[in-house]
């Protein structure tokens, strides 16, 4: 199924905030880097980390760990890992557990607007993303050492590895050192996908669902041993058709405040095109 990409362009430039349209330019015009740099620096704070809404589900100012990992994932995406923006561990290594393990959310973010299942737990999913991303950024703090032993234990317990967690855990899988064990992981979460290569979501929406390819989103990643070429051709197929009348996408979780709901759209959408772009489809 043809990709409407002028749709989706449009569809960005009514509905995204500022950040996501420099990424759309980046990605879709070869456009240059450093828009998209002013735009994250808004979003940092004093302390190092970042807030201020850049994960839609986190309203207030103040600094989170969803908010910091999604500023890496920015930079990663155009290349800037080495930038002085990426320079978080210290603000993670504040807020971490003493094993390594940061908080799903900390504990002030109760005092602004925030998705219901923004909860403060501990040793949350989100170490195996930020020990990714600050290892591919040359990082080389203790806290960096800590968390990558709490992720290489945690995935020794498939059975908590559903969702969001094996989302998150093959990204770390997808980077990690040691290539070899990272592959040997990688065959034991088999039997957590389904035969249309998608995980659920325990406690989500009705039928919230992880795709192939939202758990391998690009041809060549370690994952990727996890899917057949029909599921990801499958996937693909389906992301195509979901493109909406508006030109852009949906999203499969609660929506829960108006702006928190435009602004995932448009992240979804962006997503989307990276995704189709990535594997060939635009």
């Amino acid at each position: 199924m043809a990709i409407d990409v002028p749709a989706a362009r449009r569809f960005i430039y009514l509905s995204a905030r500022l950040l996501d349209r420099h990424r759309m330019a980046a990605l879709l015009d070869d456009g240059p880097v450093e828009p998209v740099l002013k735009a994250l620096a808004a979003y940092r704070n004093p302390d190092g980390g970042y807030g201020h809404a850049l994960e839609p589900d986190v309203r207030g100012p103040n600094s989170e760990t969803t908010s910091t990992l999604h500023a890496l994932e920015v930079l990663d995406e155009v290349g800037a890992l080495s930038h002085p923006l990426a320079a978080v561990s210290d603000w993670v290594t504040a807020v971490a557990d003493a094993d390594g393990g940061v908080p799903f959310a900390l504990a002030g973010s109760a005092d602004y607007p925030t998705a219901p299942w923004m909860a403060p737990i501990g040793g949350s999913h989100l170490t195996f993303g930020l020990a990714a991303l600050l290892g591919a950024a040359g990082d080389d703090s203790t806290w960096l050492r800590a968390a990558t032993h709490w992720c290489w234990r945690r995935t020794e317990d498939v059975g908590n590895l559903g969702g969001y967690t094996l989302k998150f855990a093959l990204s770390f899988l997808d980077r990690a050192a040691d290539a070899d064990r990272a592959a040997r992981v990688i065959e034991t979460l088999r039997p957590l996908v389904r035969p249309d290569g998608s995980v659920p979501v325990q406690g989500g929406t009705p039928d919230e669902a992880l795709s192939a390819l939202t758990l391998s989103p690009q041809p060549g990643l370690r994952s990727r041993a996890l899917f057949s070429t029909e599921q990801i051709e499958t996937g693909l197929d389906a992301l195509a058709a979901g493109q909406q009348d508006d030109g852009g996408w949906l999203f499969d979780w609660a929506a829960w405040a108006p702006a928190q709901s435009t602004e995932w759209r448009g992240l979804v959408t962006l997503r989307a095109l990276q995704t189709l772009r990535a594997n060939g489809r635009i």
